[in-house]
């Protein structure tokens, strides 16, 4: 499988840095480059990559406004290159809702700490991003064409459609539902119960579905809301900032000693972990160095553990869009203790990894679409 990609930055330099580091794979192909975002929109619709690598600040046309012109004329994946600086995330966060997959620092020292490292992250991400959908929007149902009715299928209510093979970008083949059917829910409805708190983890698509499961929210949701999404240290506080300003429940940044509480949501601090403790029947947050044994910080697994530790049976975990494995071993151990765990459905999913690991190791007891799981939240916990 070859990847092919359309780089769009006005650095010279980093055009041709990453034209090299990608071309080395022998996986990727540049098919072309870019010097503004003008130049990116059209080349996008002459040349139909697979993958676009986006600067967000260029002459011309800046990269926010080539990412909505080119997901309004032919949707593809867009890997953004970002500052790590609090305009940087902004500017990020925003690009990420107009439907960009995933972002990287444009600093390759802040990436990785050596060549062939750099050159490993370059490459996955991209690989990833390719088998993405862009900005994890639902696919638009095909007309069916004119033909005889099909024989009806024997098939059970509760069992999920038959899945079609569907070529994906790069010319390898997925399995997914029929795009004309409708999303489905799987597993039985669990029942309105008490819940002691809310841990939502997710990674790539998170910044974007986290918004729309929070913003269903009324200020009276009864369950404190812990959330961790993977992200760098200089995102986290602008990316609780703007999740605080659109949501009618509380969302900040946790720091050390934060008591839990009800209609309030706290967003783990990117670069460190996230840990939950009970005492004397008060939760507070634990926030720790980050481990560098661990791949992500933070981690969804450290701190869902740390919620099946501290109230067995009383948790409600929910894993959201994501790549990786990530919240997989801390959702069996909430199982273990009792609590009950959902994950999103593969059709609403940027990235269907880290909901997939969960559900596949059968520790889901709702799989849901995205645009369920906000209103879900509202009827299901008490």
């Amino acid at each position: 499988m070859t990847v092919s990609v359309l780089v769009v930055d006005d650095s010279g330099f980093f055009r041709k840095r990453l034209t090299e580091i990608l071309t080395a794979s022998g996986q990727i192909k540049v098919v072309g480059a870019a010097t503004n975002g003008r130049e990116g929109v059209e080349l996008a619709e002459k040349l139909r990559p697979d993958v676009i690598t986006m600067d967000y600040e260029m002459p011309v046309m800046d990269g926010i406004s080539a990412l909505r012109e080119i997901m309004k004329k032919h949707p593809t994946p867009v890997l953004m290159f970002s500052s790590l600086t609090y305009e940087g995330a902004r500017v990020t966060l925003d690009a990420l809702e107009a439907g960009a997959v995933d972002f990287l620092p444009k600093n390759f020292e802040e990436i990785a700490r050596d060549t062939s490292q750099l050159q490993k992250i370059l490459i996955e991400r991209i690989l990833d991003v390719a088998k993405s959908r862009p900005g994890g929007r639902t696919p638009t149902p095909a007309p069916r064409p004119a033909s005889p009715a099909p024989e009806p299928r024997r098939e059970t209510p509760e069992r999920p459609a038959r899945p079609v093979a569907r070529p994906s970008v790069g010319g390898d083949t997925r399995h997914e539902p029929a795009p004309s059917e409708p999303p489905r829910r799987h597993g039985r409805k669990t029942p309105t119960r008490h819940y002691s708190v809310v841990g939502i983890g997710t990674s790539t698509g998170g910044p974007v579905a986290l918004q729309k499961v929070l913003v269903a929210l009324p200020a009276s949701f009864p369950a404190p809301i812990v959330l961790v999404q993977h992200m760098p240290a200089s995102f986290t506080p602008a990316f609780a900032e703007r999740l605080n300003k659109l949501c009618k429940i509380e969302v900040r940044q946790a720091e050390d000693g934060d008591v839990l509480k009800p209609g309030l949501a706290l967003l783990a601090p990117g670069g460190k972990q996230m840990m939950i403790e009970s005492r004397g029947g008060q939760a507070r947050a634990r926030i720790l160095p980050g481990d560098e044994r661990l791949n992500y910080k933070p981690c969804v697994d450290v701190t869902f553990g740390s919620l099946a530790r501290s109230f067995p049976g009383k948790t409600l975990g929910v894993i959201l869009t994501g790549m990786g494995a990530d919240g997989k071993e801390g959702c069996r151990m909430m199982k273990q203790s009792g609590s009950v765990v959902w994950s999103q459905d593969e059709r609403t999913s940027v990235i269907y990894g880290m909901p997939m690991a969960v559900a596949k190791a059968g520790l889901s007891d709702e799989i849901l679409p995205l645009d369920e799981v906000g209103p879900r939240l509202v009827e299901g916990v008490s």
